[in-house]
């Protein structure tokens, strides 16, 4: 369990990430985000790739808010089953739902609809870094 201190409005206030937080995202299918644009298909529906982030920024919704100042969370692991195609014009939601919290490691179930089934499911983990010092061990590689 993460302890986090959130001020709101000058008053702090204990918060902890517990499992249950949960977050949306949602975007809709157009000729950018095709499995043929991105490169992962030969046709014009909604890409593998942008399930992929769709439901990554679904799980960095569910716990923004509860970081610290200073701390971000970075994806380290995604599985997931692309279960049916999305066309071009209907819009995807994703949604995210704390599992587990295992020190600084958070891990979600992940699900995403479009406007007729459920389109993709598994499961996602993401590692809470200090953004400042996670930032400069990457440029570091570039030095």
């Amino acid at each position: 369990m993460v302890e986090q201190t959130i001020t709101k409005n000058g008053n702090n206030s204990r918060m902890q990430i517990l499992p249950g937080l949960t977050g949306e995202a949602t975007t809709t299918v157009t000729s950018d985000n095709t499995a043929l644009a991105m490169g992962s298909g030969t046709v014009d529906v909604f890409a593998t790739p942008a399930l992929a982030a769709l439901l990554e920024a679904a799980a960095v919704n569910a716990v923004r808010a509860v970081l610290e100042d200073g701390q971000t969370s970075v994806g380290v692991h995604l599985d997931v089953q692309h279960l049916a195609a999305t066309p071009v014009g209907m819009t995807v939601r994703a949604e995210a739902r704390l599992m587990t919290v295992e020190g600084r490691r958070l891990t979600f179930r992940v699900s995403a609809f479009d406007g007729v089934e459920q389109v993709g499911v598994g499961t996602h983990q993401r590692v809470i870094v200090d953004t400042e010092r996670f930032m400069s061990r990457t440029a570091a590689k570039v030095r």
